[in-house]
Order: C-alpha cells, then sequence, then structure tokens
C-alpha cells in the first residue's frame, strides 16, 4: 500500500482514473466495503466530485449498466465519505439555488434524525392512533422531499447532461426514485397497520436512511460538481423555473440578487415578438394567439423533435406533470426517470421506422384518471417529423351519461 501512495502523487489523470474505476470494479464483484475501504481511501485522496463524473460516465461506456452503478451507489458513499475535497466557490449566497437546497437538507435532515426518529420511539413503546397518526404526519411531511427532487430532476440535471455529465444524474434519479418508494411504504405500514410494529420500524428506517445518503451524495458529490459546472446563466434559469415546482419544507427566506438577468430575459425575449405571426394553411395567427390557444387546451402538450429533442411544452395554469423551461433542448429520455427512459426510446424508435404511428397509456393519479397519448408527426411524404405527447385528465369524461343539449346557465 505504502507505493500506492508514494506513486499517487505522480500519477497521469488517466491512470488515477483506471486506479478509480478499478477499485469500484473489485465492489461490483462482490467484494465488501472493509475489504477495499484502505485501499479505496489512499487511491481517491483528494478526489473531486468531477473525477467521480467521470468515472462514472467511463463505467457506463464500458458496459456497466446503470442500474448496477445505482445499486452499488450506498456502497460508494460509504467508502467516499470524508474523502472528498471541499469545493470553494462564490456563488453560493443566500437564494442561490444551491443555497435554498442546502437549507433544504438541514430541515430534511432535523426531520428525519430528530422528528421522525422520536415519534417512531414513541410509537415502538405504544401503538396506538395516536402514536400512528403522528408519525404518519411525519411521514407526510418527509415526502415533501420530493420537491427537493424534482427540481434537481427537472432543472439542474437538464445542464449537467448539456456538459456531457450523464451518468450521475441517470444514478442519482434512480435512487431518488427508490426513495419515494420507500417513503410511500412507510406510510402504507402505518396506513394499513395490523399489529407488526418490526415492520413500520424496517420501513421507516430503510426510508430515513437512504433518505440520509443522499443528502451526503448531493452535498459532497452533486453541488460542488454542479457549481463547477454551471454557468451563471444556467443558474438564472434553474432559479427561475424553481417556484413553479415548489420547495421543501422551507421556502427561500431571500430573493437572490441576479447579476445578468435583464440580459438573459431579453435574449430569450428575441425568439417571440407581441407582433410575430405564424402563416398556416388554414389561416393565421399571432404567436401570442397560438401560445395563448396552446396553453388554454385543458391538457398537457409536449414536442419532441425527429432528433429526440425536447422543443416545446404547453404552460396551462394546471398542469398534469411538472415542466420547466430546462427541459427545452434536452434530450426526451433523460427527462423520465432510468426505470422507464427505455419505454420512451423504444416508443420513439417505433414512430421513427414506421412501426406504430400512436400509443396510449392510463394511470390513476390520487382522483384523477390520466390518458396520455403519443403521436408520431409526419411530413406530407410521410417523413418522420417528431413526436407530440398529449396528456389529460379524463376522470370527468368517465362520468359522463346520457346528452347535454342546452347551455349550462
Amino acid at each position: 500500500m505504502s507505493e500506492l501512495i508514494n506513486n499517487r502523487k505522480n500519477m497521469t489523470d488517466t491512470e488515477r482514473q483506471d486506479k478509480l474505476k478499478e477499485v469500484i470494479m473489485e465492489l461490483h464483484a462482490g467484494k465488501s466495503v472493509q475489504e477495499v475501504k484502505e485501499k479505496f481511501a489512499d487511491v481517491i485522496a483528494g478526489v473531486s466530485p468531477l473525477e467521480i463524473s467521470r468515472m462514472e460516465v467511463q463505467l457506463v461506456k464500458d458496459g456497466l449498466p446503470i442500474e448496477e452503478i445505482q445499486y452499488l451507489c450506498d456502497v460508494h458513499a460509504e467508502v467516499f465519505k470524508g474523502s472528498i475535497e471541499e469545493i470553494h466557490h462564490s456563488e453560493e449566497i443566500p437564494g442561490h439555488p444551491v443555497y435554498t437546497m442546502r437549507e433544504e437538507n438541514k430541515a430534511l435532515t432535523e426531520l428525519m434524525e430528530v422528528t421522525i426518529k422520536k415519534d417512531l420511539e414513541a410509537f415502538m413503546e405504544y401503538d396506538g392512533d395516536e402514536n400512528r397518526f403522528k408519525l404518519i404526519e411525519s411521514i407526510n411531511l418527509l415526502w415533501d422531499i420530493d420537491k427537493h427532487y424534482s427540481r434537481k430532476e427537472n432543472l439542474i440535471f437538464p445542464f449537467l447532461e448539456k456538459a456531457g455529465i450523464t451518468a450521475p444524474p441517470k444514478v442519482m434519479w434512480g435512487v431518488d426514485d427508490e426513495i419515494r418508494e420507500k417513503i410511500k411504504a412507510a406510510k402504507s405500514s402505518l396506513i394499513n397497520y395490523a399489529g407488526d410494529k418490526d415492520q413500520v420500524e424496517a420501513s421507516v428506517k430503510a426510508a430515513i436512511t437512504q433518505g440520509l445518503d443522499m443528502i451526503f451524495k448531493e452535498e459532497s458529490i452533486l453541488f460542488p460538481m454542479c457549481l463547477e459546472t454551471l454557468t451563471e446563466d444556467e443558474w438564472i434559469k434553474v432559479y427561475e423555473g424553481s417556484d413553479e415546482i415548489g420547495y421543501s419544507l422551507i421556502p427561500p427566506q431571500t430573493e437572490w440578487e441576479l447579476k445578468r438577468v435583464n440580459v438573459v430575459r431579453k435574449e430569450e425575449e428575441k425568439g417571440i415578438t407581441e407582433s410575430g405571426f405564424v402563416r398556416f394553411e388554414t389561416g393565421v395567427l399571432s404567436s401570442k394567439e397560438l401560445e395563448l390557444m396552446l396553453n388554454h387546451i385543458p391538457g398537457d402538450f409536449t414536442y419532441v423533435d425527429k432528433d429526440d429533442i425536447v422543443k416545446y411544452f404547453s404552460n396551462g395554469k394546471e398542469r398534469i406533470f411538472a415542466r420547466t423551461k430546462a427541459i427545452i433542448g434536452r434530450t426526451v429520455s433523460n427527462c423520465h426517470p432510468p426505470k422507464s427512459s427505455h419505454i420512451v426510446e423504444q416508443l420513439v424508435d417505433d414512430f421513427r421506422t414506421g412501426k406504430k404511428n400512436s400509443e396510449s397509456f392510463w394511470i390513476q393519479m390520487g382522483d384523477k384518471f390520466i390518458l396520455i397519448q403519443y403521436f408520431a408527426v409526419r411530413d406530407d411524404n410521410g417523413e418522420f417529423m417528431g413526436t407530440l405527447e398529449f396528456s389529460q385528465d379524463i376522470a370527468p369524461l368517465r362520468l359522463l351519461e346520457g346528452e347535454k343539449r342546452l347551455m349550462s346557465e
């Protein structure tokens, strides 16, 4: 091991990456953290988040499935703890998106480590309804973490992908979904409680453990990597899209003083003007009329071009699925969780080859019954031009009976 430490300073970037990959592959092969931790700690002393990112990207290129990296993610975190260098920066000021996410993580940590643990202990001592409902209330608060994850997935990940950092977002999104499922399972074990206290304890602790591990990964890897990668203009877009999704437990306590917001907005406004018109075969609409018309149709439109790039989405008042401006220009498969991205890729491929012209799915979301339809968009010559997604809540339509011929009062 001593020769490894002595030679570390003389390693090239390529050699260093190869050593990092070697240890990760040992974990992948089944060796325990304890078996490789000493070697791993020596090799990665002072490793930066970007090095970890490049390593994961290369592992994917080498054929290691995203799911495998995701499966090993908790093991990686255990080994990485205390080893990643602190990245100094000047952008993390009150109101900045990363500052806000760190504040949320503090509140979420307190909720998990103090409130939920205390409520769980009380429940384990006496599982009466009062203690059970109190624990359910705390788990409901923990579900607020979904907004934190949604901002991360829909606002920050697109800019990492544009910078060529693709593997870490996919891995992290997959783990986010696992945490969401664990929180749901914890709540379900309490809602449907039938006397098995150990099962409740296990499900609650599983959600807390992985939730706290994700906070570590964000603080130690994701945030420093983002601060190194995203430009000021991109952070402005993240900031402006955050209100639409919402915040976890605590809203920002102060606004971020945007240094160049006016310049960015002026650049964005060049694409559409109030006086612009679009001429169709069956009429003429101003760009404003067209935008308002699409936004007033009761449903969500998203258009993906022939190169699988998201080009447009409608922005009605009551959206079904969260969308932010950050997805514009993003590859469509990266806009979906890893567990469903292969379905999207297969669907678009079927449209492109002409195997299909449409596809439909439907899901129950609380009181809503969502119909999700996909259509292949082709020109007059039948050439594939893109994919149109349209989602709508058809629960009210399913209740219709008889006829209605008179106007409502």
